[in-house]
């Protein structure tokens, strides 16, 4: 619309006085320092942003650390890292207060001004690089500790896992004994029993840590394993334990009829030889009995124990059993063996002398190989042994000889030739 010639005329020198107008700082220069300090800016915000992302992503490698581990070394590096946060933050403060302090969008921006801007955004971008390069070799130095923690990190889901399925592998081989009429209380009680662990595992590492975790995954995997071996070994557990029983049962019976024969056999002892040869045999017939009286007691307590499937009570008491009967064993075999080698001995010494006189001239032999003289050592132990012998020999020539007190006497001395020979072997081996 056309304005009528008065109007016209009255708003033109309003117009070109400033009322409409845009004042521009006129020239190059300050179209050149308006650019200057945007690149400024430019750069400053670039090393803002790269700082800032760098400083996030180091925050997720403390956390991975700090969930691992908790050595004075990971300890160190997280200080360090608040330290470096705190550096970050007073650079972050000058930039944006720099930025905060120059409009360089102003239509009225002096050339002095973005002088001043561009100062100080250079002296905050460079504040900000020289942050970051701090950041970069504290990043540097962290690798090893994020390393470790990253391989503790990538074990945790696996073992987790392996700990559920060993969980159900023992649930599963469990029922299948059960199921086949077998009780194993014991070892539902032990799977039960894990139950708690398998809630803190589900309940993940972010509750409890992932070393703490790793270590429970570990555990519960271990229980779970044995719980499931026994189980599928239970079958062949009651197999062997019926085995046991029967073959006990009848070695105690064997015992009891050889018990009975050692009272014959301490009246010939008693009939022949004098009272030093079988005083400490007196003893035997008793003692065999009482130990295969004992080992029945033991073996009916294993048999009920069997019935009520307690297997460790019915291990445990087969082994009192067998150890009483090895006893019994050990008893009525000593009387039956010190009639025949006094018998032996009685009849002819000589053999006795003549076994006992060859191991202590075979260890003088080798205490003399390569020697002119003997060491005193080996010579001393030899000598007393020769007349130990000497003595047991003319013990025999009296009238009712103690036969058992030779032969315990040969062999202590054939015992101390072949110490004196494994010594002189055991000082060639190590070059003494």
């Amino acid at each position: 619309m056309l304005l009528p010639l008065p109007l016209l005329a009255a708003a033109l020198p309003a117009a070109f006085a400033g009322g409409g107008t845009r004042r521009w700082f006129g020239g190059r220069d300050g179209g050149s320092a308006r650019a200057d300090a945007q690149a400024a800016k430019d750069a400053a915000a670039e090393a803002f942003y790269e700082l800032d992302s760098g400083q996030r992503d180091l925050e997720i490698s403390i956390e991975t650390i700090t969930a691992v581990d908790s050595s004075p070394r990971a300890r160190q590096a997280v200080e360090d890292f608040a330290a470096l946060g705190r550096r970050i933050d007073e650079v972050s403060h000058t930039y944006i207060t720099a930025v905060d302090a120059h409009d360089l969008d102003r239509d009225d921006l002096e050339p002095s001004a973005a002088a001043s801007a561009t100062a100080e955004l250079t002296r905050a971008k460079d504040e900000l690089v020289r942050v970051k390069g701090e950041l970069d070799r504290y990043a540097q130095g962290l690798g090893p500790l994020l390393g470790s923690a990253e391989t503790q990190l990538a074990r945790l889901a696996p073992a987790v896992e392996r700990a559920r399925q060993g969980l159900i592998a023992a649930t599963g081989a469990l029922d299948g004994v059960r199921a086949s009429g077998m009780k194993a209380d014991d070892l539902a009680a032990r799977l039960a029993a894990l139950a708690p662990e398998l809630t803190r595992l589900n309940q993940g590492a972010g509750r409890h840590g992932v070393a703490e975790t790793l270590q429970r995954a570990d555990q519960v995997l271990r229980e779970a394993e044995a719980i499931r071996t026994e189980a599928e070994r239970l079958p062949e557990r009651a197999a062997e334990i019926d085995r046991r029983l029967v073959s006990l049962r009848t070695r105690a019976q064997a015992l009891t009829t050889r018990a009975g024969g050692v009272e014959p056999i301490l009246s010939e002892l008693r009939r022949r030889f004098s009272e030093e040869c079988w005083h400490d045999l007196q003893h035997v017939p008793e003692q065999a009995t009482q130990d295969v009286g004992r080992a029945e007691e033991k073996l009916a307590e294993a048999a009920e124990a069997r019935r009520d499937q307690r297997w460790a009570d019915a291990t445990a008491r087969l082994g009192t059993v067998r150890a009483l009967l090895n006893h019994a064993d050990e008893a009525v075999s000593a009387a039956g063996e010190r009639l025949r080698l006094l018998d032996a001995v009685a009849k002819d010494p000589k053999n006795e002398i003549q076994r006992t006189r060859f191991v202590v001239r075979d260890a003088q032999r080798l205490a003399m190989a390569g020697r002119n003289t003997p060491d005193p050592r080996h010579a001393g132990p030899l000598d007393n042994a020769v007349a130990r012998l000497d003595r047991a020999i003319a013990a025999l020539d009296v009238r009712h000889p103690d036969y058992w007190h030779f032969l315990t006497e040969a062999e202590a001395v054939r015992q101390t030739a072949a110490q004196v020979v494994s010594d002189i072997r055991g000082g060639l081996g190590s070059g003494a």
